[in-house]
């Protein structure tokens, strides 16, 4: 298996778009072939280290991953909607 695990901060923190950037990151689930599974949460504690949300991908490879970073979905339903939303992200990639 190979894990994409992605930390986002958002401009805005309120609920209301916590809730809307989730909804967006969401939108890959069942769509795009390659990945086995989602996760998507948002930060529970709000600590001064904390992201705003965070997604983890399963993937069978990280050639699958790679499928997955150019499927329109993921480009045109998700990035193009989340990244104005984003003041910055963190990603780590490994195998497992």
């Amino acid at each position: 298996m190979f894990t994409h695990v992605v930390f986002f901060k958002l401009k805005d923190k309120s609920p209301e778009n916590v809730n809307k950037a989730v909804q967006i990151l969401k939108r890959v689930d069942g769509k795009v072939p390659t990945l086995k599974s989602v996760k998507v949460g948002a930060d529970a504690v709000h600590s001064a280290r904390s992201y705003d949300i965070a997604l983890i991908a399963k993937f069978d490879s990280k050639e699958g991953m790679d499928e997955y970073q150019v499927h329109p979905v993921h480009v045109h339903e998700v990035l193009d909607n989340l990244k104005p939303m984003l003041e910055s992200s963190a990603a780590v990639d490994f195998e497992d």
